[in-house]
C-alpha cells in the first residue's frame, strides 16, 4: 500500500499545527465576520449551520467514529481495508439521500427554516455531499500530514473568498455558501485522493452486519452529544432570538478555538490506542494514556484560568463591542473545556478503543438528558448565559460517568497524574498576569498580548522547575533538530 504509518510525535505534529490553524483562522475571520454581518445575522449563519450538522449527523450514523476503528485494525491488508471502507461507504450513501431529502422538505415546511430557505438550500450541498469526505479513511490510515495540508489549503481559499465578496450585514448567505464550499471542496478531494490507498471495484461478499451494532451504538452517542453541543443553538434560536444566538455562537466560537488547541495530541491517538487493544499491548496502551490525561489537563487548565480571567476582553476583541453580552456565557462555557479534554481520552481513546462504546452512549445520554432540561429551564431566564450553563454542567455530567466506568484504570495510574501540579501553577500564573490590566492599555490587543505573555511565560517556567515530562521532551527534540541543522551547515 501507498502508506507511511508516522510516529505518534509526527502526527501530533500535524495535528497540531491543524489545529493551530483552525485557531489562527477564526481569529482571522470571526471578529471581521462578527462586525460585518451583524448580532442577529451571525445567529442567523450559526443556527442554519447547527441544523445542517444534525442532518450530517443523522446520514453519517457513527460512521466518523466507528470508521477510525474498523479501519485502524486491518489497515495492513489492502484487500479487508478496502472491503470494509466499500461497506461502511455504501451504508453512509443510503442513509444520506433519505436524510437530504427530508432535509429539503424540512425547508418548506417548518417556518423558521422556511425564513431562510436560501441559506438553509446552500447547506443542503454540504449534507448530500457529506458521505464521500470519509476522513475516517485518513484518520486510520495517520495520514495526519495530508489532513492538515488540505485543511489548511481549503482555509486560506475561503479567508480569500470571504474578502472578496462578504462586505454587508446582508451578504451573510454569501458567507454561508463558502463555508460549505470549503467543507463540500474537502470532501471532493479526500474522494479523489482514496483511490492511493483502496481499490473502487465493487465486491461480491460485503459483510454490512458486522458493522450495524457498533454505528448505531456509536450514532446514539452522536445524537446524545449533538444535544448539548447543536442543540442549544437551536433551542435559543426557537426559545429566544436570532440576537441570543448570535451571543452565544460569539462564546462557543471562542470555546472551540481553544478546545481544538488542547485536543490535538489526544485525537491522533484513537487509531493508535485501537491497535494496541486489539493485539493486547495493554502496556503501551497504558503509556499512551496517562501521557495523553496529563497532556490534556496541562492545557486545558491554563486555558481556562487565563481565558476566564479575562474573557471580557478576548470577547471584546474577537467578536467587537457589539457582542458585550456574550462575556458571561463566555466565562461560563470555557470552563467546559476541562471536562471535555479528559472525556476526549477517556471516551475515545480509552473506552472506544476498547470496544466499550455502551459506556461511552450512558455518559453522553446523561449529559443530554441534563442538558435538555437544564436549558428548558436556564435559557427563558438567562439566554446565552443560561444555555451556556446548562451546557457546561451536561460536560461535567459526562465526565462523572465516565470516570466511574474507567476507575479501575484510573487508580490503577493515580500516582503518575499531575492535576495538582497544573492547577497551582494556573492559579500562581494568574496573580502577575491579573496586575497588568492596571497598567493602562489603551487597546484590548495589547492587553490581551501581555497579560497572555505573562500568564504562560510563568505557567511555562513552573512546568520546567516541576520537570514535567512532556515539556522537556519537546524541548530535547527542539535541541536535537537544531544541533542535527547545525551538523549539516
Amino acid at each position: 500500500m501507498e502508506k507511511k504509518i508516522h510516529s505518534v510525535k509526527y502526527n501530533f505534529i500535524m495535528n497540531f499545527i491543524l489545529t493551530a490553524s483552525n485557531l489562527v483562522f477564526p481569529i482571522i475571520t470571526f471578529p471581521y465576520v462578527a462586525r460585518v454581518l451583524s448580532v442577529a445575522n451571525n445567529g442567523k449563519v450559526s443556527f442554519v449551520t447547527s441544523v445542517a450538522n444534525y442532518f450530517i449527523m443523522v446520514a453519517s450514523l457513527g460512521i466518523p467514529t466507528y470508521g477510525v476503528r474498523a479501519c485502524a485494525v486491518v489497515r495492513e491488508d489492502k484487500d479487508k481495508l478496502t472491503k470494509t471502507v466499500q461497506e461502511l461507504c455504501i451504508i453512509n450513501a443510503i442513509m444520506t439521500v433519505f436524510v437530504t431529502i427530508t432535509f429539503i422538505l424540512s425547508v418548506y415546511f417548518v417556518p423558521q427554516f422556511r425564513e431562510e430557505k436560501t441559506l438553509f438550500l446552500i447547506n443542503a450541498v454540504s449534507v448530500a455531499l457529506n458521505f464521500i469526505g470519509m476522513n475516517w479513511v485518513y484518520q486510520a490510515l495517520e495520514q495526519y500530514d495530508y489532513i492538515t495540508i488540505r485543511s489548511v489549503l481549503f482555509k486560506v481559499i475561503s479567508i480569500i473568498l470571504m474578502f472578496v465578496f462578504v462586505h454587508k450585514a446582508e451578504d451573510y448567505p454569501i458567507y454561508g455558501a463558502i463555508l460549505v464550499l470549503a467543507l463540500v471542496g474537502s470532501n471532493i478531494l479526500n474522494f479523489i485522493r482514496l483511490r492511493k490507498y483502496i481499490d473502487f471495484k465493487p465486491r461480491k461478499d460485503y459483510n454490512f452486519k458486522q458493522h450495524f451494532k457498533p454505528i448505531l451504538i456509536l450514532f446514539s452517542q452522536a445524537v446524545a452529544v449533538s444535544i448539548y453541543t447543536n442543540l442549544d443553538i437551536i433551542m435559543l434560536r426557537f426559545m429566544k432570538t436570532n440576537v441570543d444566538v448570535g451571543y452565544y455562537n460569539a462564546a462557543v466560537k471562542i470555546k472551540i478555538m481553544l478546545l481544538g488547541l488542547v485536543t490535538s495530541f489526544g485525537n491522533v491517538l484513537l487509531p493508535r490506542m485501537s491497535y494496541y487493544a486489539k493485539n493486547k499491548q495493554m502496556d503501551n496502551f497504558k503509556k499512551y494514556m496517562i501521557k495523553a490525561l496529563n497532556l490534556e489537563l496541562l492545557m486545558a487548565i491554563a486555558f481556562v484560568v487565563y481565558f476566564v480571567l479575562y474573557a471580557k476582553e478576548a470577547t471584546l476583541f474577537i467578536a467587537g463591542p457589539e457582542y458585550g453580552e456574550a462575556v458571561l456565557a463566555m466565562r461560563i462555557i470555557t470552563t467546559t473545556i476541562i471536562p471535555i479534554g479528559i472525556t476526549g481520552i477517556l471516551g475515545i481513546q480509552v473506552l472506544t478503543a476498547l470496544e466499550k462504546e455502551k459506556y461511552v452512549l450512558i455518559s453522553v445520554v446523561a449529559g443530554a438528558v441534563t442538558d435538555l432540561l437544564l436549558n428548558l429551564v436556564y435559557i427563558p431566564m438567562y439566554g446565552a448565559a443560561g444555555a451556556a450553563l446548562a451546557t457546561t454542567i451536561a460536560e461535567f455530567v459526562v465526565l462523572l460517568v465516565q470516570v466511574i466506568y474507567t476507575r479501575d484504570l484510573l487508580s490503577e495510574m493515580s500516582s503518575q497524574y499531575r492535576i495538582h501540579y497544573y492547577i497551582l501553577l494556573g492559579l500562581v500564573s494568574a496573580v502577575p498576569s491579573f496586575f497588568v490590566r492596571f497598567i493602562g492599555f489603551k487597546s484590548e490587543f495589547l492587553l490581551l498580548a501581555v497579560s497572555a505573555l505573562v500568564y504562560f511565560f510563568v505557567y511555562g517556567l513552573g512546568l520546567l522547575l516541576l520537570k514535567e515530562e512532556v515539556l522537556i521532551d519537546v524541548l530535547k527534540d527542539i535541541m536535537r533538530k537544531v544541533k542535527e541543522v547545525k551538523k549539516t551547515n
